[in-house]
């Protein structure tokens, strides 16, 4: 089975920049949805940014747009998150997640991704 590592994950102050990646153990293929979900202390699990393998396409959540940008030339098994201007609200666990995808969208509901890595931490604080 495909396995996801992430890292690059740390502590910065408010205003910082972090690079996070992810590898996959093999190709993940080009109808995938890949991506990044996280998860702060006592809150829900959500979406990031996710690509859709096949084109290329992203979707980013509100929060973080402008701010956090998936390079577009990443390849099949691998996928970074570029996170510009972090705040603390940006403080949690970040994941790397992948999941094939049925009539060419991803969602960014956590339910809909089968392949996960353990995560790791991002801080913003002073």
């Amino acid at each position: 089975a495909v396995q996801l590592v992430e890292s690059g994950g740390g502590s910065v102050q408010p205003g910082g920049s972090l690079k996070l990646s992810c590898v996959a153990s093999q190709d993940i293929g080009r109808n995938y949805c890949m991506g990044w979900f996280r998860q702060a202390a006592g809150e829900e699990r959500e979406g990031v940014a996710i690509m859709y393998t096949s084109f290329g396409t992203t979707t980013y959540a509100d929060s973080v747009k402008g701010r956090f940008t998936i390079p577009r030339d990443n390849s099949e098994n691998s996928i970074d998150l570029e996170m510009n201007t972090l705040v603390p609200e940006d403080t949690a666990t970040y994941f790397c997640a992948a999941a094939v995808t049925f009539g060419g969208r991803c969602s960014m509901s956590s339910q809909a991704y089968t392949i996960w890595g353990r995560g790791t931490q991002v801080t913003v604080s002073l």
